[in-house]
């Protein structure tokens, strides 16, 4: 079982430096809602407790802390995400359902929809279908602006997602989350092949010095990022003896869930995902460009196919795996052809 927070911080994140004092105790996520409410007092207990687990407060020595902590005296930094113009609502999008109860409720999310507002996406997010589907339920402990979201999928991602509605279930699938006790597969359509076919990548992750929009292994700082691999198919003959393929298809099974992860990943080993304009740096092979534009592919070639986990107020075992969407499906026909 394997896990996710929510990602790094956002470039144009506010930032507040809270110091707790050397006689502070009790629950750290207490201490800080006291001592971040002297400075915004419209930052509740329920929404830091959510900046926690999305994994945007440190605390001494630049760590992220843990919603379960202990307070300790010392400097934390907590990072606000950039708001949005105004309060997301209600819209009647497509949102396949794979499971709904009183707590929760999972969906396979079409590429091309973001988990949530933010700038340059303010309307047609997940949040806004599932404020139309769920109404009143849905749970506002992630804040205003991501009411039940606990993880997310990059916008061009499609796959299983869950969302909370009761505030019983957010404190549970959060803490699932920061246990690292999530199940989570990924398809992956990659230029090349990765060399060996099967492994583990453990880096250090975080942004980049050069570009502050994308995400970097890093030799020091960041956040601990680990990625196991294994190469399910190989496309196109090399076009050398010993060279790698020209595509393949690779599962990936996360053990944390840092932002870009996969996709940094991938490309740190030289097959970075198909149709990825951020970090697909150089051209595929002839053949492969030809597949990628008739299949009309437009993104990176990613989807979440596995969400595997414990429902946080019933304990009932629940796995959810999910075949790629047609983009994903026609490419990989035309890569069998090469």
């Amino acid at each position: 079982m394997v896990p996710h927070t929510l990602g790094e911080d956002d470039p144009d994140a506010e930032t507040l430096a809270v110091v707790l004092p050397p006689d502070v105790s009790g629950r750290l996520d207490k201490a800080l809602a006291e001592a971040v409410a002297a400075i915004r007092s419209e930052i509740s207990r329920a929404r830091l407790q959510a900046l926690i687990a999305e994994g945007r407060v440190t605390g001494p020595g630049g760590a992220p802390v843990s919603t379960s902590a202990k307070a300790r005296p010392g400097d934390y930094t907590v990072a606000l995400p950039a708001p949005v113009a105004a309060d997301p609502r209600p819209e009647n999008l497509v949102l396949p359902v794979l499971f709904e109860d009183a707590h929760l409720i999972v969906v396979d999310k079409p590429a091309g929809m973001a988990a949530h507002p933010a700038p340059g996406s303010e309307t047609g997010t997940l949040v806004n279908a599932l404020l139309h589907h769920c109404g009143d339920s849905l749970s506002g402990i992630g804040g205003v602006l991501r009411p039940g979201i606990v993880h997310r999928l990059d916008k061009d991602t499609s796959g299983v997602m869950v969302a909370a509605k009761s505030d019983r279930a957010h404190q549970g699938l959060t803490d699932l989350f920061s246990r690292h006790d999530i199940e989570r597969r990924y398809i992956a359509l990659t230029r090349g092949s990765p060399s060996p076919i099967s492994g583990r990548i453990e880096t250090r992750l975080g942004r980049s010095q050069h570009d502050r929009k994308k995400m970097a292994v890093l030799r020091s700082g960041g956040r601990e990022a680990i990625t196991d691999y294994r190469v399910e198919r190989a496309f196109g003959r090399p076009a050398r003896a010993g060279g790698a393929s020209l595509a393949a298809r690779v599962e990936c099974t996360l053990h944390t869930g840092r932002t870009h992860q996969i996709r940094v990943h991938l490309a740190s080993m030289g097959a970075p995902l198909l149709g990825d304009p951020v970090y697909g740096s150089g051209a595929p092979a002839a053949p492969v460009r030809a597949a990628v534009a008739e299949a009309g592919l437009t993104r990176q070639a990613l989807h979440a196919a596995v969400l595997g986990f414990v429902h946080p107020i019933t304990s009932e075992a629940l796995r959810f795996d999910t075949p790629p969407p047609q983009d994903m499906v026609t490419l990989e026909r035309l890569l069998t052809e090469l």
